[in-house]
């Protein structure tokens, strides 16, 4: 519906948290969120039509786009997300059946754009005159909505039986069927639960550079996503996977030895250099090999709750590339699998025995233009009629600890699950230090 409609500069700077009611209710409705306070990068809201993953699929990500408005990166393209079963079975991993569709995207029809460092708000609209109109009027928001108490989640295993999985993992890289295993597990809570309540609160607990309110179908995605997957523009596309997780200290003293224990801790390190290693091959499937590169390796990156250890690996996309080649090439994102990543992914069905749907899938929006930005779906909660859920894992090495993997789970959860009104079952409920 987009495909000539010009972009409208509002007059003044609207906070996207007030404008995001005007499309609340729309059955098929997003918000790309790049945080509260956020100052730099975009957010974007609107509302679209659910089509056909095969158009999708054949963008170009290679095309050199000519810019046509001060409106942003994305003005006419897609909005939804990819599970993992749908990129593991291309890839020729086994999967387990899931009740929930393997990816939605939305041709988006009404688009509002914000950018932060700016200051600058765009609407692009066949028609934008009302819906500028109406974001004008728009109140300020009354105050993040309290999410109905959901109880205690229910674990898919127990925190023995995670163990347990942990040390089959170490098994398998003791054979010499893996070095490095993305272990997963899901904590769900029965009943309906409101995603706008949900995403207001893990918004305000949890912000990320990449959150996200996607509706549609009946399914809601929230995510206060840390991990960027894909970025592609103008044909360079870049992927910064994390590994390696500490919790935010209790004072700053804390804090900062937190921080300096993940930066210096082996295991994790070597567990981020697997996967940028692997990332690097990944990239070197869809772009010319010598353009490949490590722009920034073991940083860490402080978030509300967690210290991250994160990496970056970059590359110039061969001409011709379209964005279904550039996944089969990447997803899953070797961050939630392990390596070798086919290996990884069918020990993993095996022990985890169950779907990760949405979880450990990728999220976002994919322009006209071959522009895409996605995120992993992690520190995310999925809604569906009378159920959600929230998944977790962490990444196995022949050097994990059980009981240090188990409350790294546990952490990862917390925020999700507290935004839902839930609390992880008493065996999962890990409140001190990751160690």
């Amino acid at each position: 519906m987009l495909a000539v409609a010009t972009p409208v500069p509002l007059d003044h700077w609207v906070d996207p948290e007030r404008v995001y009611p005007a499309f609340s209710e729309a059955p098929d409705s997003f918000w790309l969120d790049a945080g509260p306070a956020a100052r730099e990068g975009w957010s974007w809201m609107g509302t679209g039509t659910v089509g056909d993953p095969a158009e999708v699929r054949s963008v170009r990500v290679s095309r050199h786009p000519e810019r046509t408005s001060l409106s942003g990166p994305l003005e006419r393209g897609w909005v939804g997300w990819l599970g993992y079963e749908a990129g593991a079975a291309v890839a020729g991993a086994p999967t387990a059946p899931d009740d929930l569709p393997a990816e939605r995207w939305m041709r988006v029809d009404t688009l509002v754009a914000f950018d932060h460092a700016a200051q600058r708000v765009w609407v692009v609209a066949d028609d934008p005159a009302p819906l500028v109109r109406r974001i004008t009027a728009m109140p300020d928001p009354a105050g993040a909505p309290r999410p109905a108490a959901a109880g205690v989640a229910h674990a898919r295993v127990s925190a023995t039986e995670y163990a347990e999985l942990i040390r089959d993992c170490r098994a398998a890289i003791r054979r010499g069927e893996a070095y490095l295993l993305c272990l997963t597990t899901r904590f769900s809570v029965a009943g309906d639960v409101d995603p706008v309540a949900a995403h207001a609160a893990l918004r305000a607990a949890s912000p990320s550079h990449h959150g996200a309110l996607i509706r549609t179908g009946g399914i809601a995605l929230v995510s206060a996503s840390p991990e960027r997957f894909l970025d592609v523009s103008d044909g360079l596309v870049r992927t910064r996977p994390i590994k390696g997780t500490r919790p935010r200290g209790r004072t700053p003293e804390e804090d900062g030895r937190n921080a300096s224990d993940l930066r210096a801790d082996p295991k994790e390190r070597a567990e981020n250099v697997m996967i940028v290693d692997l990332m690097r091959n990944d990239l070197a499937r869809v772009c010319d090999p010598a353009t490949v590169t490590v722009e920034r390796l073991l940083e860490v990156e402080t978030y509300a709750t967690v210290h991250q250890l994160v990496s970056t690996i970059a590359g110039r996309v061969r001409e011709g590339t379209t964005v279904g080649e550039l996944w089969s090439a990447t997803f899953p994102a070797g961050s939630m699998t392990g390596a070798p990543k086919l290996s990884a992914m069918t020990i993993l069905q095996g022990l985890e025995g169950a779907p990760r749907g949405a979880f450990s899938g990728c999220f976002g929006w994919v322009g006209d233009d071959g522009r895409l930005d996605l995120a992993m779906t992690i520190r995310t909660i999925v809604t569906l009629p009378g159920a959600a859920y929230v998944g977790a894992g962490g990444g196995i090495t022949w050097a994990s600890v059980p009981d240090a993997e188990v409350a790294e789970v546990a952490l990862k959860a917390a925020a999700p699950l507290r935004a839902i009104g839930a609390e992880p079952p008493a065996d999962w409920d890990r409140r001190g230090p990751v160690t």
